[in-house]
This record gives structure tokens, sequence and C-alpha cells, in this order.
């Protein structure tokens, strides 16, 4: 259910980023984030706490993350607080990421997301918290340059946790070849 409630924020989100950036609409569009992104912790919790891993949680938490995410990144790219190349390197890590999960779903492997990918989501998390939310609202200094400084580090792990997700499964491309 909290996976579902992420997927129906995303389009909230999205018209909220594209509309003027008042302060209001900027502070609703930073809370609908950051609820989505807090369903996605309350979400990996409880089915640890009440063992209720599922399968289907293990694919689509994942992808309610990346549409949620890339959502938030591509809306702020016209908004000018994110270059566009960086969200090509987080978004292509995406795509490859889910490519080769498919492929080893396809081998019967269900592959989960480690702690580095964990690790990545919180830094783009954050940093895209920082910067969705309202600039000079609250006396931040340098807001939007930690926001940016938290999406330079996870772009770094983005590519780390490529290469270690390739390695891990490198034995379903010689299978599958």
């Amino acid at each position: 259910m909290l996976t579902g409630l992420r997927f129906a924020l995303i389009p909230l989100l999205v018209v909220l980023l594209m509309r003027e950036q008042t302060t209001l609409v900027a502070f609703l569009a930073w809370f609908v984030f950051a609820f989505a992104a807090f369903t996605d912790w309350l979400d990996g919790y409880l089915a640890r706490k009440f063992n209720a891993e599922t399968v289907f949680g293990k694919l689509m938490d994942p992808l309610a993350d990346k549409l949620l995410v890339t959502a938030a990144l591509l809306m702020l790219i016209p908004l000018e607080r994110i270059p566009a190349w960086i969200c090509l390197i987080i978004i292509g890590r995406e795509i490859f990421i889910t490519g080769i999960r498919g492929l080893a779903a396809s081998t019967g492997k269900v592959v989960a997301a480690d702690n580095l990918g964990k690790l990545k989501s919180n830094f783009q998390y954050y940093g895209v918290g920082f910067l969705v939310f309202p600039l000079n609202l609250l006396p931040i200094p340098f807001q939007y340059q930690v926001g940016m400084v938290l999406i330079y580090i996870s772009v770094v792990l983005s590519i780390w946790s490529a290469v270690n997700y390739t390695y891990k499964l490198r034995d379903i491309f010689i299978d599958t070849a």
C-alpha cells in the first residue's frame, strides 16, 4: 500500500513543480516529496519488522523510488536547480539497474536493493529535498550548494553501485549470452 501511495504522489509532485515556484507551492512540493520519501523508509521498516517482504515489494518498491526521484530531477531542470547531465547519469543508472534486475528475474533471481543502493537513495532524497525546498525560506546557508554536494555524492554512489550490481550479477551475463 505504501509503495502504491508513492506512485500516486508522483503526479502531484510533478504538477506542483510545474507551477510558478512561490514559497507556498515550493513548500507543498517539498512536503509531497519528503512524505513520499518517508513512505519508502516506512515501507521497508514495516516489511522487515513484520517479516512481510514480498517479491512484489522487492520489485515495485525500487521502481517507485526511481520514478519519484526521476520525476523530481526532471522537474528541477527547467527550474535551473540541477544540470541535465547529472539527471542523465542518475536516470541512466536507474534504467540500467532496472534492466539487469529484469534480466536476473528472467533467470529466477530476485535482486533486492543492497546497502550501497540504499545509501545512494538517501543521498538522492536529501539532495533533491534541499533543491526542492523553497530557497531562502529558512536561514540555511548555502542551501542550493548543500543540495548539489549531496547530489554529486549520489552520482558517485550511483556509478559505484551500478558497477557493484554488474559485478554481483556477472553470471547472468555469461549464462544468457
